[in-house]
């Protein structure tokens, strides 16, 4: 048996470890200014190597000093700041090198001591970005990168980020160029030193550049600029067609109607082409970082997957940045966060980033409709766990999940507040409509909780109550039980739909959108039918619906599919045994690799293929088209 102390010894070593708690060691951030302007040097020249290099230099004074790597990053919803790639961290003063600690029980702290005598403390550190997409996003390829600043710098406890001033430069690989919302002081041959900025302004502004750039107006002759910063892995994909470009001009004229206000002085749309880098989507006050395949124009019909990322993003300068759940608006980035409001802040976002799609002409109406439709039968077929969860409980999921990967989503669920929390936002849009004579809508809402305080960017944080009492404002009703009902029941958020004039339905034939969805994911889903999605490359099982047809035969998430009915595994040959299946009445043989065992399993499934469409309720109003239609 372990070894336990004594109850006498008990307090004497709980008293030897209280000085090593963050709390005792670490200063609460005050509201008050950091004396001096720190200096951030990075160097993003080693792209074969894919490393960024750091200096900076800190004014402080003698004695104890904690500094911070940021921990909880907004946007993000949780601690995941990538400390486990910071290396080398070396601290001198005075060109003698001082000692650091890191806190046990805070592992973003470093603990040091100053001496007397050293007025400025310089700090040399690496930040060694994934060589490989199995240790996280790629950021860093021979051709373009993404900088999130985060990452690359640490700050002074005590003091709010926003109190904290830095100037900082970057050098980039010869020739690039780059897009941010940060300010420009000068440049030297490729060392770009940017105007000083609060350090919570830093973080909020990343950078994207690269080998082959462009940037285009989205807002031409407007007194505060609108622009599309483009990088890509080849020049061809930066050729966007007259047509293309008008639309997400139009994107921007939407969201302008919408809120009737600018939080912002400029903004700037980080946009990377790139299958050399990964994919993003992440919010920003002036800018947002977004990361599409390199396709996105040069197949423009086929990309329409994803297409309401820039709508979201930008979404999110009004929702998120300006007007910011309160309990998300921490004072810097090590005090933990809270997500209770998320199904607003990311709900409502995600509900308006597929409407602004729709309404600039992004997707044709019909494609508006086919993406409803596979978000609706998301909550209809494949969220079992809804009788054990609901919608409230999954704004937790960023801190519990740290969004790795599930063997179970639709039984564990994971974060619906996005996708359910966009279903409860149509509700709500229909029932003020509904209230009102179809006079008043959360085009209403949009322009009241949003439009406050024009041209201010300072963040206004509000709270449940703020919600409820703007939506009484626009159409009076018992809004707070509405929405608890639908946050805390063990049920889909579904009524929206019906409320709209819409029902769903399911045919034997995809929508394009779907297509399009199987292509970019690279899979055959039968979600809606077997209740497997399966790998078109390597014939693995990505997912399987919980308590669906193929999950009761025995089939898990992680088995290779070898043969269907006698022959090698294909897609097409998968969807035509459920085809005949439902025909000739006979079950689907199917020959698996799970693990080092092989077996063969009957779905005995006789549904036929189902894919999700949306069709008109007769006799109802028909608001959804109305939401959709340009303004």
């Amino acid at each position: 048996m372990p070894h336990r102390p004594s109850p006498a010894v008990l307090p004497l070593l709980i008293a030897a470890l209280l000085p090593l708690s963050s709390a005792a060691q670490t200063a609460p951030p005050a509201d008050t200014p950091y004396p001096g302007t720190l200096t951030l040097e990075v160097d993003a020249t080693d792209v074969a190597h894919r490393v960024f290099r750091s200096k900076q230099r800190i004014p402080v004074q003698p004695g104890p000093l904690t500094l911070l790597y940021p921990q909880w990053l907004p946007g993000n919803h949780s601690p995941t700041g990538p400390i486990n790639k910071l290396a080398g961290l070396v601290v001198t003063g005075n060109g003698q090198r001082i000692a650091w600690t890191r806190d046990p029980l805070d592992v973003y702290a470093f603990k040091l001591v100053v001496p007397e005598g050293v007025s400025t403390i310089e700090l040399a550190f690496d930040y060694l970005s994934p060589t490989g997409g199995e240790q996280g996003r790629v950021v860093m390829s021979q051709d373009l990168l993404s900088l999130q600043w985060n990452a690359v710098a640490l700050y002074p406890a005590g003091h709010a980020a926003g109190r904290i001033q830095i100037a900082p430069s970057l050098k980039l690989p010869a020739g690039w160029q780059s897009g941010t919302a940060l300010e420009v002081e000068s440049r030297e041959g490729d060392t770009l030193r940017y105007k000083p900025v609060s350090f919570e302004t830093l973080v909020d502004s990343p950078l994207f550049a690269g080998r082959y750039y462009r940037q285009i107006d989205l807002a031409p002759g407007a007194k505060v600029p609108v622009r599309l910063n483009m990088v890509a892995d080849h020049p061809k994909y930066l050729e966007a067609k007259p047509e293309q470009l008008a639309a997400h001009r139009r994107m921007v004229e939407q969201a302008m109607r919408l809120f009737r206000s600018q939080h912002y002085d400029r903004y700037d749309f980080l946009f990377s082409l790139s299958d050399q880098i990964g994919g993003i989507g992440l919010e920003h006050h002036r800018s947002s970082e977004n990361g599409v395949d390199p396709e996105y124009f040069t197949d423009w019909d086929k990309s329409a997957v994803g297409r309401d990322l820039l709508a979201h993003e930008y979404t999110h300068s009004w929702n998120g940045k300006f007007r910011r759940p309160a309990d998300l608006a921490t004072p810097n980035f090590n005090v933990p966060m809270q997500d209770s409001l998320l199904w607003v802040y990311e709900g409502q976002t995600q509900y308006w980033g597929y409407v602004l799609t729709a309404r600039a002409g992004m997707w044709k109406p019909q494609t508006a409709l086919d993406a409803l439709a596979m978000t609706v039968a998301a909550y209809t077929t494949d969220r079992p766990g809804f009788a054990w969860r609901n919608v409230q409980d999954t704004t937790n999921d960023p801190i519990i999940g740290l969004r790795r990967p599930q063997a179970y989503r639709s039984q564990q669920l994971s974060e619906e507040y996005y996708s359910a929390g966009q279903l409860i936002w149509l509700t709500v849009d229909a029932k003020l409509r509904e209230l009102s004579r179809d006079k008043r809508s959360l085009d209403d809402f949009a322009a009241a909780f949003f439009g406050v305080d024009d041209g201010s960017y300072a963040v206004k944080p509000y709270t449940f109550d703020d919600v409820v009492a703007t939506l009484n404002a626009v159409a009076p009703h018992d809004w707070a039980a509405f929405l608890r009902q639908r946050l805390d029941a063990n049920a889909a958020p579904l009524d929206g739909l019906a409320a709209s004039g819409w029902k769903l339905v399911y045919t034997d034939k995809p929508s394009d959108y779907v297509k399009q969805s199987e292509g970019a994911r690279k899979v055959t889903d039968l979600n809606w039918s077997l209740g497997l999605i399966v790998s078109n490359k390597d014939a693995t099982l990505s997912s399987v619906r919980w308590d669906g047809p193929a999950f009761n035969a025995g089939l898990a998430p992680g088995s290779t599919l070898l043969a269907v009915n006698g022959y090698t595994f294909e897609g097409e040959r998968l969807k035509d045994a459920i085809t005949e299946a439902k025909d000739k009445g006979e079950p689907i043989e199917l020959v698996v690799k799970q693990g080092e065992a092989v077996k063969t399993v009957r779905i005995d499934y006789r549904e036929g293929l189902k894919y999700p469409s949306l069709e008109r309720i007769p006799g109802t109003p028909d608001r959804l088209s109305k939401i959709l239609a340009p303004k």
